[in-house]
């Protein structure tokens, strides 16, 4: 009898071993789940702001009133958790369990995702942006299933506001620009190197700009009008905005940890992608409404120079060799790089957006 209870009892503590394990990933039970969640970038930058003001709370509502289980954050965002540059190997690594990141510093492991960068003077409407983007991941779906290859899965797709340049210096056509040193953010230095105007162009992540020019290292960049004004500062260095109108670009994403996401309730999944796929379209809607509000901001602190459109149609006609070049490029690494950008170039048309240069890519 003595050796039936012990056998009963290690019977009962595999069973709540095993339940142990498993229990998470059933429905059955409440539980607390705690999600790590944050960014390089801080809450100031509007797709950050969106992942802690609009992504966090409505995903936490979502989950505690339709089901059993209950959320708790532990935030990670304006580096505190991993760095700008290093967001995606966090989320891979399972440091975070959910992060958002600019695909601008992964040129080697994503180097086509970032395909609305290769058209630039494209849309600057984000709304308009991101639709055409999510159209283009739902064509090709391997763009989104190339983050498995890396851990983790693709939540949303984020956009950017308009694109436009900021220096310390004022100009007023392309020649203007010829040897002076512009920032920009990975594939983006190709605005200007293969536009072969004599741009010097610098790299660093958007927490640096300000530093680099301060101190003479840069004497401008490429970036949207909000971090060219409070949020970044940007404004108290460099003294002038020109609205070249490079365009809205969709090119982060917020991904999630496979083997985090493996382990969630099943009841939990659909509801996460749910309130992803709100957050992405939420990115377009803000950063349109932002735009005119950065820009009215701008307008009464520092000088604001509203190009012609003979400027912009200048510098797209120096780019308009670098899609077919750069699909070339991709083609041979197995990409159909041809294909994704000719249906990037007709899904911006099918919303109504003209091409200064309707680029060709065969």
């Amino acid at each position: 009898m003595m050796g039936i209870k012990i056998i009963k009892s290690k019977f009962t503590v595999l069973v709540l071993i095993v339940a142990g394990l498993t229990g998470f990933a059933g429905t059955s039970s409440a539980k607390e789940i705690t999600i790590r969640i944050g960014s390089g970038h801080p809450p100031t930058v509007v797709y950050a702001g969106l992942m802690k003001n609009f992504f966090q709370p409505e995903l936490k509502k979502a989950i505690e009133s339709r089901t059993e289980h209950t959320v708790k954050y532990i935030e990670g965002y304006s580096g505190s958790i991993v760095k700008v540059f290093d967001v995606f190997e966090g989320v891979q690594n399972g440091v975070l369990d959910i992060g958002g990141f600019c695909y601008c510093f992964e040129a080697s492991k994503l180097p086509m995702h970032a395909f609305q960068i290769m058209l630039p003077f494209g849309t600057m409407d984000p709304v308009q942006s991101v639709a055409i983007a999510n159209k283009i991941y739902k064509k090709f779906p391997r763009l989104k299933t190339h983050f498995q290859k890396y851990d983790q899965t693709l939540l949303a797709i984020i956009g950017d506001g308009g694109y436009n340049l900021g220096t310390n210096f004022p100009w007023e056509t392309t020649a203007d620009l010829k040897g002076r040193k512009i920032l920009g953010a990975g594939l983006n230095l190709n605005w200007m190197k293969e536009a072969k105007m004599g741009i010097i162009p610098v790299t660093d992540g958007l927490p640096g700009w300000y530093q680099k020019i301060k101190t003479g290292v840069a004497e401008g960049g490429i970036m949207f009008p909000s971090a060219w004004g409070p949020v970044f500062k940007l404004h108290e260095v460099g003294k002038y905005y020109t609205t070249i109108g490079f365009g809205s670009i969709t090119w982060h994403g917020l991904t999630v940890n496979n083997r985090y996401w493996e382990s969630l309730p099943d009841d939990v999944k659909p509801i996460i992608q749910e309130i992803a796929d709100k957050y992405s379209v939420k990115t377009g809607e803000f950063n349109k409404i932002g735009y005119k509000k950065d820009m009215d901001w701008l307008r009464k602190n520092i000088t604001v120079n509203d190009l012609p459109a003979s400027v912009r149609l200048d510098w797209a006609k120096k780019l308009a060799h670098w899609p077919q070049k750069y699909a070339d490029e991709m083609e041979k690494k197995g990409w159909p790089a041809k294909a994704i950008l000719n249906a990037t170039l007709d899904a911006a048309e099918e919303v109504g957006y003209k091409w200064p240069v309707r680029y060709v890519v065969k």
